[in-house]
C-alpha cells in the first residue's frame, strides 16, 4: 500500500499540471472542431423482391414478372455498386460542380442555398478537376483567378467569361440572396467542376452499401459527405435508379422476347400449315378418312364374311354328305333315313310328309291290290316324281351353297387385301401427324410464352421497393464531437502524467525513506516532516533529540557532525535546530561552524567558527586538540560542517567525528547523491555514519512551489 502511494505522489504533486492539459487539451479538440469539415451520414432501406415468398410468389404477379427469379443478395449489392448504376444516379443529380465559401481558417461547401449560380461548357478535359477562385466585388463585378495563380479576371455577372478550356457563366441568385440564406454575397469563393471519374471516385470512397442480414433480403445503403443533402439525394436517387433500371430491363427483355415470339411464332405457323398439307394430301392420296375406324369396320366385315362363310360351310358338307347318301341308296330312296338337318326347308317337310302318305295309301291298297294294279303304280309313280325332285332339289340346294361358299371366299379375298400395305401407311401417317404435334405443341408454347411476355411488358412494375427512405442527417457522424474531446482529455491526460513522471524520473531526487533504503546500506538516524508553522519546529527536533539518544548517537563527550553533500545551507536549518532542541534539555552544547553560517542563529554563545580560510592550512590532529580542549567543559559538540561537493574542510571534520549526521532533502538530493556518499565513506571510512531525510513525505503541489518561487523572485527583486 506504502509502495502504491510512494509512486503516486508524483502524480497528486502534478495534478495541477494535468488538471491544465486535460482542460487545454478539450479547449484545443474544441476548436479544432470549430474548423473541421464534419462528415454526414445518410442511409436507405431497400427491400429485394424474393419470388420464392410474399407477395411476388403469387401466381398473377408471377405472369406479370415472368423474367424474375431468386435474388442473390451479393448479387444486388453489387448491382447497385456498379458504375454503370451509379452514372445514372449522378446524371440525375448536380453533383458535377461544388462551390465553396472561402473563410480565413475554413472554406465549407456550399450546395442548396448558394447566392451565386455558375454554370459551364468546356472544350478541354484540362478544365475539370480545377479549384478556381471567385471574388464577388459588388453586385455587379467579380474577379476570376485560376489555380495558383495571382492574376485576377475582372467579369460581370451575367455575361459569359471565356476561360482556358471553356466558358463560365456566372449569374446572382437573387432569391437566395434576398432571403439572407447563404450568408453575404460579396466574399471570396472557390469552385470546381468535377469529371466522371473525379466524381465517381468520390462518390464510391463515401458509399457504402450492405446486407441487413445475409437470410433477409433487405439492403442498407450509405453515403457520407460533408453536405448533408448531397448524401440524402444520392441514395434515395440510387434506390430510385435502382428500381427504375430493373423495370426498364425487364421491359427491354420483354419486348426483345416479344418479338423474338412473333416471329419464331410465323415460323412454328408456317410449318405446322405445311405438316397440315402434309396429312391431307396423304390421306387423300391413300384415302385414309380414320385408320381405327376404317380398319374396326373392315375386321368386322372380314369377321361377319368368315362367320357367314362358316356357316355356309358347315351347311354346305352337311349337304354334300346328305347328296352322297341318297346317291349311295337311291334305288332304295324309301328305305332311307337321311337326316334332313341340312336341308330343312319348309317344301322338302311337305314332299316328306307327300311320300310318307303315298306310301301309307300304297300299303293299304296292297291289302286290297296287287302291286300290278293301276292305282298302286300311280301312287308308285307319284312317289319316284317327289323323290325325283326331292334329289334334285338337293343337288341345286349344294350348288347353291357352294357357290355361296366360294362367294363367299372371293370377298373374304377381297376385305383382306385393304390390310396389306397397311403397317408402312400407319407409320408414315404416325411419322406425318408426330411431327404435326410437334409443329403443334412447339406453336402452342411460344403462343402461350408470348402472352405471358405480353402481360411482363405491359405491367411495369417492380417489386423492390425503398422502406426506409434516407433523410438529411443533422448530426455529423464524423468527427465525433464527445469521442473527440474525450480523445483530446484522455491524450492530454496520457501526456501530462507521462511528462510528470519522466520528468520525475529524469529529477531523480530522494523523495522518500524507500528511495534511500534502496540506493544504501547506510542507515537513517530520523527523519523530518516538512513542519509548516514556526512554533511547531522546537517540539518536532525534541523528538528527533530523543530519538538520537535513544540510538545512542548523542552521548556524553560526543561529536556530532552535521552536514549535506551539496549546499551547507541544505542543513543548515538541522543545525540549529538540533541546537536549539539539546539546549532546550538544558543540556551544555559547544557549536562549530565549519560554514560560517550560524553567527546569531544559535542560542549559545559557545560558538567556534572555522570559516575562514587561514583554517585551511589545520591538520585534523589541530583540530582534534582544539575540539577537545573545549569539550572538557561541555556535554556535546555539534559541528554545522561544510558541504560535501565544497570539500574544504567537509571530510576531514567528518573524520574526527563520533556521529556524522548526512542531511538529504527529499526536494533537493539527488537520488545519485546516495551512492556518492556511501561511497566517500567507504573511500574515507568515515565513522558513524547517518542519513537524516528532510522534509519526509512532503509532496508539494505545484501550485504552491510556483507560489514559492514567485515570492523569492519578488524578494530578490525588491532586494
Amino acid at each position: 500500500m506504502s509502495e502504491n502511494l510512494r509512486l503516486l505522489k508524483p502524480f497528486f504533486r502534478g495534478l495541477p499540471i494535468i488538471i491544465a492539459s486535460v482542460v487545454l487539451s478539450a479547449l484545443f479538440a474544441k476548436k479544432y472542431l470549430n474548423y473541421v469539415t464534419p462528415m454526414y451520414e445518410s442511409s436507405a432501406k431497400l427491400e429485394l423482391a424474393d419470388v420464392q415468398e410474399g407477395v411476388p410468389s403469387t401466381k398473377l404477379y408471377k405472369d406479370f414478372d415472368v423474367f424474375a427469379s431468386a435474388n442473390k443478395i451479393a448479387t444486388e449489392i453489387e448491382v447497385l455498386k456498379s458504375s454503370n448504376l451509379i452514372q445514372k444516379t449522378l446524371d440525375e443529380l448536380p453533383f458535377n460542380k461544388e462551390i465553396y465559401r472561402k473563410g480565413k481558417l475554413r472554406t465549407s461547401e456550399i450546395f442548396m442555398d448558394c447566392p451565386i449560380s455558375i454554370n459551364g461548357t468546356f472544350n478541354s478535359p484540362k478544365a475539370y478537376d480545377q479549384r478556381y477562385s471567385l471574388k464577388v466585388i459588388s453586385t455587379k463585378n467579380f474577379l476570376f483567378s485560376y489555380p495558383k495563380s495571382d492574376s485576377k479576371i475582372k467579369g460581370e455577372f451575367g455575361i459569359p467569361l471565356k476561360i482556358k478550356g471553356g466558358i463560365l457563366y456566372i449569374t446572382i441568385n437573387q432569391n437566395v440572396v434576398n432571403s439572407k440564406k447563404g450568408g453575404k454575397l460579396i466574399d471570396n469563393f472557390e469552385f470546381e467542376f468535377l469529371s466522371q471519374e473525379k466524381l465517381m471516385a468520390k462518390i464510391n470512397k463515401d458509399l457504402d452499401i450492405v446486407a441487413v442480414d445475409k437470410d433477409v433480403p433487405v439492403v442498407r445503403i450509405n453515403l457520407k459527405s460533408n453536405v448533408p443533402e448531397k448524401a440524402a439525394l444520392f441514395v434515395n436517387k440510387l434506390a430510385e435508379m435502382y428500381i427504375k433500371d430493373y423495370i426498364e430491363i425487364k421491359y427491354k427483355a420483354a419486348s426483345i422476347t416479344v418479338s423474338f415470339l412473333k416471329n419464331e411464332i410465323n415460323s412454328a405457323r408456317d410449318k405446322l400449315s405445311s405438316s397440315e398439307d402434309n396429312i391431307q394430301n396423304y390421306r387423300d392420296d391413300k384415302n385414309i378418312i380414320n385408320f381405327t375406324q376404317e380398319n374396326e369396320t373392315d375386321l368386322r366385315k372380314i369377321s361377319q364374311l368368315k362367320i357367314q362363310k362358316t356357316n355356309v360351310k358347315m351347311s354346305l358338307d352337311a349337304i354334300k354328305n346328305l347328296n352322297k347318301y341318297i346317291d349311295n341308296g337311291k334305288n332304295h330312296y324309301l328305305d332311307l333315313a337321311a337326316n334332313f338337318e341340312a336341308f330343312n326347308d319348309l317344301l322338302s317337310t311337305e314332299m316328306m310328309k307327300s311320300i310318307k302318305k303315298l306310301q301309307a295309301d300304297k300299303k293299304d291298297l296292297l291289302l286290297v291290290y296287287t302291286p300290278e294294279n293301276d292305282k298302286i303304280k300311280v301312287i308308285d309313280q307319284k312317289i319316284k316324281d317327289l323323290t325325283d325332285y326331292q334329289i334334285e332339289s338337293i343337288k341345286n340346294t349344294e350348288k347353291d351353297l357352294q357357290t355361296k361358299y366360294d362367294k363367299l371366299s372371293s370377298d373374304i379375298k377381297d376385305a383382306e387385301k385393304v390390310f396389306i400395305g397397311l403397317p408402312e401407311r400407319e407409320k408414315n401417317l404416325k411419322i406425318l401427324e408426330r411431327e404435326f404435334n410437334l409443329y403443334e405443341r412447339n406453336y402452342n408454347y411460344l403462343n402461350e410464352k408470348r402472352i405471358e411476355a405480353e402481360i411482363a411488358r405491359s405491367a411495369k412494375i417492380a417489386f423492390h421497393k425503398v422502406i426506409s427512405p434516407a433523410t438529411v442527417s443533422s448530426e455529423p457522424v464524423s468527427p465525433i464531437k464527445i469521442i473527440i474531446i474525450l480523445i483530446a482529455c484522455m491524450l492530454g491526460l496520457i501526456g501530462s502524467i507521462s511528462i510528470i513522471y519522466i520528468y520525475h524520473s529524469l529529477k531523480a531526487k530522494v523523495n522518500d525513506v524507500f528511495t534511500i533504503e534502496k540506493n544504501s546500506t547506510i542507515p537513517i538516524a530520523f527523519t523530518t516532516p516538512f513542519v509548516k508553522k514556526r512554533e511547531n519546529i522546537l517540539n518536532v527536533f525534541l523528538k528527533e533529540v530523543i530519538q538520537l539518544e535513544l540510538k545512542g548517537i548523542i552521548q556524553k563527550q560526543n561529536i556530532l557532525v552535521v552536514s549535506s553533500y551539496d549546499k551547507s545551507k541544505d542543513h543548515l536549518f538541522h543545525s540549529i535546530n538540533l541546537t536549539k532542541a539539546l539546549v532546550a534539555q538544558g543540556r551544555k552544547v559547544l557549536v562549530v561552524d565549519a560554514a560560517g553560517e550560524l553567527e546569531g542563529n544559535i542560542p549559545t554563545s559557545d560558538y567556534i567558527n572555522y570559516s575562514d580560510n587561514k583554517y585551511l592550512s589545520y591538520t585534523k590532529a589541530i583540530f582534534q586538540e582544539e575540539i577537545k580542549a573545549k569539550l572538557k567543559d561541555y556535554d556535546l559538540c555539534l559541528i554545522h560542517n561544510q558541504s560535501i561537493k565544497e570539500d574544504k574542510l567537509g571530510l576531514l571534520f567528518m573524520s574526527i567525528a563520533s556521529q556524522n549526521l548526512m542531511i538529504l532533502d527529499s526536494r533537493k538530493t539527488a537520488e545519485k547523491a546516495i551512492v556518492s556518499i556511501e561511497l566517500l565513506r567507504d573511500e574515507y571510512k568515515l565513522p558513524n555514519f547517518w542519513f537524516v531525510l528532510n522534509k519526509d513525505d512532503y509532496n508539494p503541489s505545484l501550485y504552491s512551489e510556483i507560489r514559492q518561487t514567485w515570492k523569492k523572485y519578488r524578494k530578490r527583486k525588491s532586494a
